[in-house]
């Protein structure tokens, strides 16, 4: 039999369960169970990883994200420990909003998701990709659109089309919804090359942007915790930061326009002509005439025309009445 010394706390379970398949079995151990589908939960989870050392209380939690994500039947909050949270609701259109709606974050640090799947297990979660968006300036005028955003936007990471698509122009950046991998640095631009050679700079702003490290540009731990500041001792100056808070850009507000598109400009007697043509159709499909013969409402309309068209006529031609023409 296999003997081994008892493992103690959270990760030397986690390290026994990856580790399973090399360890000898007894019968007991070894006799597999079937788990049934009728067994599982009926609910959908999704596991939110936070980047903070700070204790998690999960009353906490519950009064900040309650009304921000407004669920019509509430959710339920569990402490898997590890700073591993998880939230179950009743059906998955709000799971999908939720993920939709990244980033998320608490007290001002980062909130990694992961949809867990009803047969797999927590150990599977994946919790480096976080959904931006992403605010390109500087973009030379005449490629100013959304396709060379994105394009430009290819070395950041994965591109996403939302299905209710926003206002994509911003007036002085364009915005690209993109999946970031935040184990590594936050993209601060890129090197363009224009048609005649010339290398031209684009900058990247981020929206809801929380806490950052300053020292190595990423999501995951605060500026004291960084490797590169504990190496340093503290002897990094404030003139060796390589990231900021420039970086970071309020959230975007449609309602504040800053491109619009003008209607084309009509005269004034154009305008008056499409308003009584308006009353026209109007007047001929009212609740009275909606049982009336399609002939009915022919001879009703060519009535009503009739003063129309001696309107516009005379104002665009001078001509007082219409030219009479003989039937044969």
């Amino acid at each position: 039999m296999w003997h081994c010394r008892p493992f103690r706390g959270r990760s030397g379970m986690d390290d026994l369960t990856k580790h399973w398949s090399s360890l000898s079995l007894s019968g007991r151990e070894g006799s597999s169970l079937r788990l049934k589908k009728e067994q599982a939960a009926d609910d959908f989870t999704i596991a939110a990883r936070f980047f903070t050392k700070r204790a998690l209380n999960i009353d906490a939690i519950a009064r900040t994200f309650s009304p921000l994500w407004r669920s019509k039947k509430g959710f339920s909050i569990k402490n898997n420990g590890d700073h591993i949270i998880l939230f179950s609701f009743d059906n998955e259109e709000e799971v999908d909003r939720i993920l939709s709606s990244e980033p998320w974050c608490f007290d001002r640090y980062l909130m990694a998701f992961s949809k867990i799947n009803k047969e797999s297990s927590l150990e599977v979660c994946n919790f480096n990709k976080v959904s931006f968006w992403v605010q390109v300036y500087d973009i030379p005028l005449c490629y100013k659109n959304k396709e060379v955003a994105e394009q430009i936007c290819e070395t950041i990471g994965i591109i996403q089309h939302p299905k209710d698509p926003p206002n994509y122009d911003g007036g002085s950046f364009i915005r690209v919804r993109v999946s970031i991998d935040i184990s590594l640095p936050l993209c601060r631009g890129r090197l363009i090359t224009l048609d005649d050679d010339r290398v031209h700079w684009v900058s990247f702003k981020y929206e809801i942007l929380p806490n950052l490290c300053y020292w190595c540009g990423r999501l995951t731990h605060s500026d004291k915790d960084c490797e590169k500041w504990i190496d340093s001792k503290g002897s990094l100056q404030h003139e060796d930061l390589q990231f900021g808070a420039w970086m970071s850009a309020p959230p975007f507000v449609a309602a504040r326009k800053n491109v619009m598109a003008v209607p084309v400009f009509l005269p004034r007697r154009k305008r008056k002509l499409r308003s009584k043509m308006h009353q026209l159709r109007h007047h001929t499909h009212t609740k009275r005439t909606s049982r009336w013969s399609l002939n009915q409402q022919a001879t009703a309309r060519r009535q009503l025309m009739l003063p129309v068209r001696t309107w516009a006529l005379t104002q665009f031609t001078g001509v007082q009445t219409l030219p009479q023409t003989s039937r044969t």
